[in-house]
């Protein structure tokens, strides 16, 4: 991961000329639950910021542009039969100004006259566990070599309104039909209705450079996500005393999150295709710089490839 990200940064430096101070080199890394997508990413930035690299490196999580607990609640209140938009988590629960905003100044941070940027700071423990936006988070000043967006649903794109009704009746890939039934649990309305909100994070993927995905074998790329959840939650109890949520509450939680990865997960290396109100295809902005990481069950590397 760091090679790569190493690799693009020299491409992404080599554009500018010698007078001028290139821009942060843009790197979205995206990966599921459980996966160490934020471990591995905290890997990364102390390794890129100690020597011999020694370069400047910011980390935003997606985490951190959710809605601030009132506006998540608005949101709840206004789609009380959805339950893609009860609870932060799916497109459409993040703030999109505020995201825009931010990916913006950061771009512009390494010239002469750019000012400080606040990074947001989403904390998860308020309001009993559903979260809260709070004031203090880390200030950010130039010059900064690489910027890193991370989250579970970096990259997913919006996608056709015919493509969602012909996921919607198929079986769920590498999923039992016990453990997931799309049919009971969500409509196709329901869908469509983040389908709709994700036309808006289409900015955000458009400022990345270059990516990193980080996903489970081919033959259980979504049934080993409930896995590695579990464990998760179970090692956080086994350091808290005991503190989080029961097995079947984690089940709970990771099935609001297969839709997404079901309807617009391919978006990472499609990009854009056929969403109504916009252009018919795009290729991703990362097509050519991005690198896939395969991990196995118990997040042991398996291979690499690029895309």
């Amino acid at each position: 991961m760091a090679q790569h990200v190493l690799n693009q940064l020299e491409e992404h430096r080599s554009r500018y000329p010698p007078s001028l101070r290139p821009t942060p080199l843009f790197v979205g890394v995206q990966g599921p639950q459980g996966s160490g997508k934020t471990f591995l990413t905290s890997r990364l930035r102390t390794h890129l910021s100690s020597p011999p690299h020694a370069l400047a490196v910011t980390v935003l999580s997606i985490d951190d542009l959710y809605l601030p607990h009132s506006g998540l609640q608005s949101l709840a209140e206004s789609h009380p039969h959805n339950i893609l938009f009860q609870g932060r988590g799916q497109p459409g629960t993040h703030d999109v100004p505020l995201g825009t905003s931010v990916l913006k100044n950061l771009k512009k941070i390494n010239e002469v006259d750019a000012g400080t940027v606040g990074i947001p700071f989403f904390d998860k423990s308020l309001f009993n566990g559903k979260g809260d936006r709070v004031s203090h988070g880390e200030t950010v000043k130039g010059p900064v070599d690489v910027v890193v967006l991370e989250g579970w649903c970096v990259g997913f794109f919006p996608t056709s309104k015919e493509l969602v009704e012909e996921r919607w009746k198929e079986p769920v890939p590498t999923l039992e039909p016990g453990i997931f039934d799309m049919k009971t649990f969500v409509s196709v309305d329901h869908v469509l209705a983040v389908n709709e909100r994700l036309k808006q994070y289409v900015e955000w993927w458009n400022a990345l450079d270059a990516f990193i995905q980080i996903k489970g074998p081919s033959s259980a790329q979504l049934s080993i996500i409930y896995k590695w959840r579990l464990q998760q939650e179970h090692n956080m109890k086994a350091k808290n005393g005991g503190k989080g949520m029961t097995d079947d509450q984690v089940k709970t939680f990771v099935d609001r999150y297969i839709p997404g990865y079901v309807f617009f997960g391919d978006g990472v290396t499609k990009g854009l295709s056929g969403a109504e109100g916009m252009e018919t295809e795009q290729p991703p902005s990362w097509t050519g710089k991005g690198l896939s990481v395969t991990i196995g069950d118990d997040r042991e590397f398996l291979h690499a490839s690029n895309f």
